[in-house]
Formats: C-alpha cells, structure tokens, sequence
C-alpha cells in the first residue's frame, strides 16, 4: 500500500512513542516553580520553546502572548507602586495582581504542558541545562531592578523640585 502524495505530512514530534526519539526539553514544572521568583514571564517564555520543540506553533505562540502579557503586566504594577504615594493597600493589591496572574498562566498554560510531556514522554525524555536561561533571568532582573530605582529618583527628583 502506497502512501497518499496528498495526505498533510505528519509531525515528526507527535507520532513519538512514548519515550522515544523525545525532543530535549525543559521541565515544565521546574519553569513553573521558577516563575515564582522570576515571574510569570519566565516560566512562559520556558514553556514557549518547549512547545516549539514540540512542534505546536500555535501553543507556542499563546506561550508567547503569555509572556509577553506578563511582562507589561509588570511594568505597569512595579511603575504604578513606584510612583504613587507610599500606601499598604497599593502593595497589597500589586502582590494580588501578580499571584493571579501567575495562578491564571499556571492552570491555563504552564500545567497542561507538563500534563502533555508526562502523558507523551513519562519521565524519560533528554532534559536541557537550565544554566542560560537562570542567567537571562537573572540579568533581566538586575536590569529591571536598575530600572525601577532609575524611575523612583527621577519621579523624586521631579517631585522635590516642583
């Protein structure tokens, strides 16, 4: 029996069994836990790639909005608490807006990928180093850090002048 020409072709990824010929990948749920500390930017951005590897463009590319979403979601909070007066209630709401944030990637986009490579793969798939991007991580948070300090002296240095 001949294959058809006109058949969509297969993906490489997808027709794996079980265990075997597994992309390398990181784990989805260590991204996850270190999305805690990074935000969830960090584990988005982890997730996007693994599902690039995966061959799911279109997962990837939520994984992506995702990230990027985040990341404004971020900015907007940490210059929000930067510039308005000093108040408990403004940093309590900016931890609340960033924990649901994190939960709502977590169950939409971080658990049903890891559900999907323990489904596919089990445990035994190649895992890759998290040396790169705990250093990207690492320096954007430096970066963000410098940032925030750089907008809280401006903002009050305007504010003692005028």
């Amino acid at each position: 029996m001949t294959p058809n020409p006109y058949a969509p072709p297969k993906s490489e990824v997808a027709d794996i069994v079980r265990g075997e010929g597994a992309p390398s990948l990181w784990n989805a749920n260590a991204a996850a836990g270190w999305s805690l500390l990074f935000s969830p930017a960090f584990g988005a951005f982890v997730h996007m790639k693994n599902w690039q590897a995966l061959g799911e463009p279109t997962k990837a590319t939520a994984a992506k909005t995702w990230g990027i979403s985040s990341l404004v979601a971020l900015g907007v909070v940490s210059t929000a608490a930067a510039l308005l007066p000093d108040s408990k209630a403004i940093d309590g709401l900016s931890r609340i807006a960033m924990l649901a944030l994190l939960l709502s990637w977590y169950y939409s986009s971080g658990r049903p990928q890891a559900a999907l490579i323990k489904e596919r793969f089990g445990d035994k798939y190649p895992r890759r180093g998290w040396a790169k991007p705990l250093l990207l991580a690492v320096a954007a948070l430096v970066c963000f850090i410098a940032v925030m300090v750089t907008v809280g002296l401006a903002f009050e240095t305007l504010t003692d002048e005028g």
